[in-house]
């Protein structure tokens, strides 16, 4: 009874009330009765979503989108606002982009606000600054105006597309428009600095900061790290990483593991380990990052046991893992031939539920490769192309390699056609390779896909050599579709290789 005599707006107040407490679930009941006794408005549906932040999924956000069924409803700005913003926290740019077009043709007049969250996004999609400037130009063209926000994701999105020239222009113009920078957006041209570790400007964006009473934080600090660390100024690197701890702002390892990195990537491996040991000394926050920093780094310098000991002390002191951490101590494993360790890393990785990436199965392929357990290595390339990553040419093609001289002749055509039917541009000499392959295992049929596919690529010796062998042994009804696929190759049929074909052909009447 109660229900029936609340209002939409005595709703709402219920709903922010409840995601002003976090009480998401009792949030998501209240949405649901609403949507169920129609007792909601525009205002119910953005609410909702703003409300419920993280916890609401990106494919629970477009369900609810699609549930709409008042179309002024379903391309208000604000909802529409909305749902782009949970995409966009959610990981879903490219989908948010997307989806951005559908609503317009629905009717969607976008706002300034639109822009500004689909510009966030484009800092971590590829192409993202293309698309960001194709995002400004059409809200120029719909007569808004770029305010502090959409220049601060525009500037974001410029560092993180390494578009330092660009960052520059539009911080140049939003002070020639009036607006005053903040800290963001600072912050985010010290980040374009720090690409290419431009110090000299970014020491005096530092000034600018102060001269006009920004407060410099931890974010500002660390980026100016950054920066130092680019540009190859260590001493000045572990100077303002003294004034970072004074602050207070080294707390965790990330300026560290910055002043690490670069040391690692100069070839100062003997400092950046003095970093980690004083680093761990102090005993900073960590969650595993300082700790793959130097186990790849050891592992790359050919120092074995300094990585396996890293390794083994990780293990024993935290029972936290990613899979940055796991690829570091595998590699460590990997090079160091212990297939024990190796089996324990796998089973940790399946133990913490970490999916295994592209790094992962590259160095797990290349470790049964040099174990020679190359069908081993097969079938851990297949689940690599189960999910979506691809493996690099070379590597495939050493597998096939060894796998045909193992006489996995079938299992070696697979890899061939996983890079085959991928999007890149093999090389022509594969073409070959697979082929002598597939004669060598008899799988003639397999072998006439590739010369169809590819005689072009192949030398006259092999396409004669596939020739020679099918007629001996191939099927009889291609044999006419083979001598077709080698005339308009270009490649010249010998007088002899007719005969056969007929002879053969007349041993099996029509």
């Amino acid at each position: 009874m109660l229900g029936e005599t609340l209002k939409v707006q005595d709703m709402n107040v219920i709903l922010r009330y409840f995601g002003k407490l976090s009480r998401r679930q009792e949030l998501s009941q209240v949405f649901d009765w609403m949507q169920q006794n129609q007792k909601i408005n525009v205002a119910s549906y953005s609410s909702y979503v703003k409300l419920m932040g993280n916890s609401l999924s990106s494919v629970e956000a477009l369900e609810m989108y699609k549930s709409i069924k008042d179309r002024s409803t379903k391309i208000n700005v604000s909802v529409c606002n909305a749902l782009l913003s949970c995409l966009v926290k959610n990981g879903k740019s490219e989908s948010s982009l997307k989806l951005f077009t559908q609503m317009k043709r629905d009717g969607l007049v976008p706002d300034v606000v639109t822009y500004s969250t689909l510009l966030a996004g484009c800092a971590k999609v590829k192409d993202g600054y293309c698309k960001a400037l194709e995002l400004v130009q059409e809200l120029m063209s719909n007569g808004l105006l770029m305010d502090s926000v959409t220049y601060g994701s525009l500037l974001s999105v410029c560092a993180s597309h390494k578009e330092c020239n660009e960052a520059e222009k539009y911080f140049q113009k939003m002070k020639a428009e009036g607006q005053s920078p903040n800290v963001y957006h600072c912050s985010s041209l010290l980040n374009a600095y720090s690409v290419d570790g431009n110090y000299e400007k970014a020491e005096a964006l530092i000034e600018e900061m102060r001269s006009a009473g920004l407060v410099l934080n931890k974010v500002v600090y660390t980026t100016l790290l950054k920066v130092y660390v680019k540009g190859g100024l260590f001493e000045k690197s572990k100077e303002l990483l003294k004034e970072l701890e004074a602050f207070g702002y080294a707390k965790d390892e990330m300026p560290f593991c910055l002043l690490m990195d670069g040391l690692v990537k100069s070839g100062h491996l003997l400092e950046a380990k003095s970093v980690f040991d004083e680093m761990m000394g102090k005993h900073v926050k960590t969650d595993g990052y300082s700790y793959s920093i130097m186990i790849s780094a050891f592992c790359r310098s050919g120092l074995l046991e300094d990585a396996k000991k890293l390794a083994s002390e990780f293990e024993e002191k935290y029972d936290k893992y990613d899979v940055v951490i796991l690829n570091a101590m595998l590699s460590a494993y990997c090079r160091a031939g212990e297939i024990e360790n190796v089996m324990s890393m796998m089973k940790k990785m399946d133990d913490s539920a970490i999916s295994p990436d592209w790094n992962t199965f590259n160095i797990l392929i290349r470790y049964f490769c040099k174990e020679k357990l190359y069908l081993l290595a097969y079938r851990t390339m297949e689940d690599m192309h189960r999910k979506g990553h691809q493996p690099e040419e070379g590597l495939c093609s050493s597998l096939i390699y060894h796998l045909g001289k193992t006489d996995a002749h079938s299992e070696a055509f697979s890899v061939y056609n996983m890079l085959r039917y991928s999007k890149r541009t093999i090389s022509k000499s594969l073409h070959e390779k697979i082929l002598h392959i597939l004669i060598a295992g008899r799988l003639l049929k397999d072998a006439y896909v590739v010369v169809k596919d590819n005689a072009g690529f192949i030398s006259r010796p092999a396409i004669k050599r596939f020739a020679v062998n099918f007629m001996r042994s191939g099927n009889v009804n291609l044999i006419n579709d083979v001598m077709k696929a080698m005339h308009s190759s270009g490649h010249k049929i010998d007088q002899w290789i007719v005969n056969f074909q007929n002879e053969r052909q007349s041993r099996w009447p029509a």
